[in-house]
């Protein structure tokens, strides 16, 4: 009997020890949360700043619990006065308490009101104050399942300790030293070697079966212009749900005459799917192959289109070239994943650039057959993880303009694109990072692009050769996140912020890497013109860098209400 009393005490004090804090720790918790309430890029609701709260106060936490066990074994400790009395023990541990909890509800006041500065930058309502107090709880359940999940790790280390101890009597300091290792070790394998490839498998049951449905209302095209139809080399049915998409929609013939007043040709779009061909050879191939069946070298305009990781292409990227130059142009995409782009980020983004050079270099090499005088001009554009997968065809900014191509147009550029973060490392001494300028912009600019005159004022002539267009926002979190964010204060947040980024915006380690982590899960559900939605801005930046013969602004604003009407008659993926 006295055998299971003593079993159940021990549980009893185990499950006590899971839910008992340390008094240092909870204030450095509350610290890391209050942190995490101030200002990222983007606006965030309760559930978000919750998550992201909760855990940076784990962090935080943690990061008390070493300081404090460091300041007492190293330095308090020999003191006369330390310990202190119990009196003053309670006294000290009572305002950590009070403080600590004090502090984080008095700090969701002000959150609120950032969140709402932030929100009306991009035209949006912000949250009640009221409702914003949510956060708190959120974040205690958050940071609490982080604490015990550390806390379940430093057992199992100690388990292991002891046991080594016990078997081989090893000093306590090497037994704690090879039990950490060990458990270290296991989680990293588990991490990597399950949890990550079980997350990527689970990732493609859920995906691919997307891939293989088609939207209501996209019907297979029947203009031979288009892969996909029954003249194609590339079955309907292998095109995947974003490559049916893309072939399947965009404006006919007819309509191109009717918006420009003169008779239009009928514009090409060259896609292959995963299911299109069994290697990336093979599709290669039958992409070439499209290309010729449809003509698309005699096209005054040859437009190369990396994908993001669904196989995604922008439709408002793709209409508005075609309505500017009334559809004498061949737009060429390739699929090589389903996964979005954020889990093909993360998964594999060396695959991204691998798809995005092969297919580059196989068009390139067959348009450099063709004589110079017959050959399309040769464009490449890219959105997102689009534009990260074209610049893996390029070792440094000349090879552009040395493989003929006469513009490039590359939107929301992740902060690992190779070319964008050399150039803009390489920027011209005095210009920000938000919005730097290359060898005084003789081939490449970088736009803001949430406004039509500055676009045009940033890419104004003289601008010879080769035009390449960075268009990013100063809210996007996919072009500034990155892993530096942890310890760095990057330039962005040293220098004047950008034109939709919040002045109320500042650096704090650990904590910013998680805000601006958060905001990319939010990066495009903002308004055109902010975060990862830019919106009919492309067009702005295709008169920049591809504009037809005699091109003018009222042309583009011309395009610009023939884009919105098509979308408000037809939906965004028309």
């Amino acid at each position: 009997m006295s055998g299971h009393t003593t079993q159940r005490h021990s549980l009893y004090a185990w499950a006590w020890s899971l839910v008992r804090l340390d008094f240092v720790g909870m204030a450095f918790g509350a610290l890391f949360f209050c942190l995490s309430l101030t200002p990222s890029l983007l606006p965030r609701d309760w559930l978000f700043a919750g998550l992201i709260g909760g855990i940076n106060a784990a962090i935080g936490y943690g990061i008390g619990v070493f300081a404090g066990r460091m300041l007492r074994r190293f330095v308090l400790r020999r003191r006369p006065w330390w310990p202190p009395s119990r009196t003053v023990l309670t006294v000290l541990k009572t305002a950590a308490v009070a403080g600590s909890i004090g502090a984080s509800v008095l700090m969701l006041v002000p959150a609120a009101a950032w969140q709402r500065q932030v929100s009306s930058v991009m035209g949006m309502e912000g949250p009640a104050t009221l409702g914003y107090l949510r956060t708190l709880i959120v974040a205690l359940l958050v940071g609490a399942v982080c604490v015990a999940i550390t806390r379940l790790l430093i057992d199992l280390i100690k388990t292991m300790a002891r046991y080594l101890i016990r078997r081989w009597r090893l000093h306590d300091e090497v037994a704690l030293f090879i039990g950490t290792a060990i458990v270290v070790v296991l989680a990293i394998t588990l991490i990597n070697g399950v949890l990550v490839r079980g997350f990527l498998a689970g990732a493609n049951r859920v995906f691919q079966p997307q891939n293989t449905t088609t939207a209501e209302g996209v019907v297979q095209p029947l203009a031979p212009e288009r892969s996909g139809s029954p003249a194609s080399f590339a079955a309907w049915d292998t095109l995947g749900f974003q490559g049916r998409n893309f072939v399947a929609s965009g404006p006919s013939a007819e309509e191109l005459t009717e918006i420009n007043g003169t008779p239009a040709e009928e514009p090409i779009r060259v896609y292959v799917g995963l299911q299109t061909a069994e290697t990336d050879e093979q599709r290669m191939a039958v992409l070439l192959s499209e290309l010729e069946r449809t003509g698309a070298f005699d096209r005054e305009l040859l437009v190369i289109v990396p994908t993001t990781g669904t196989g995604w292409i922008n439709p408002v990227a793709a209409r508005a070239l075609e309505m500017m130059y009334n559809g004498d142009t061949a737009l060429v995409g390739a699929q090589y994943s389903f996964l979005p782009s954020w889990i093909s980020f993360l998964g594999d983004q060396q695959k991204s650039m691998e798809s995005g050079r092969m297919m580059i270099d196989a068009i390139h090499q067959r348009w450099e057959q063709l004589p110079p005088d017959r050959r399309p001009k040769l464009v490449l554009y890219g959105e997102s993880l689009g534009s990260m997968a074209g610049q893996g065809a390029f070792d440094w900014l000349p090879d552009i303009s040395r493989m003929g191509f006469s513009s490039v147009l590359w939107v929301g550029p992740p902060n690992a694109s190779p070319l964008w973060k050399a150039i803009t490392e390489r920027r011209d001494p005095g210009t920000p990072e938000v919005e730097p300028r290359y060898d005084n912009g003789r081939t490449v600019r970088f736009s803001q692009g949430n406004d039509s005159a500055e676009i045009a004022a940033d890419t104004a002539a003289p601008w010879q050769g080769t035009r390449v267009l960075f268009l990013q926002h100063s809210s996007d979190p996919i072009v500034w996140w990155s892993q530096d964010l942890l310890f760095n204060r990057p330039d962005w947040l040293r220098e004047p912020p950008g034109r939709d980024r919040t002045s109320s915006m500042r650096w704090y380690p650990i904590v910013t890497f998680w805000q601006v982590a958060a905001d990319m899960t939010n990066a495009s559900s903002v308004p055109g013109g902010h975060g990862h939605n830019y919106g009919d801005f492309v067009l702005d930046g295709w008169a920049a860098v591809a504009p037809p013969a005699g091109w003018t602004p009222e042309d583009t604003e011309r395009i610009r209400i023939a884009l919105q009407k098509t979308e408000a008659e037809n939906g965004p993926e028309y």
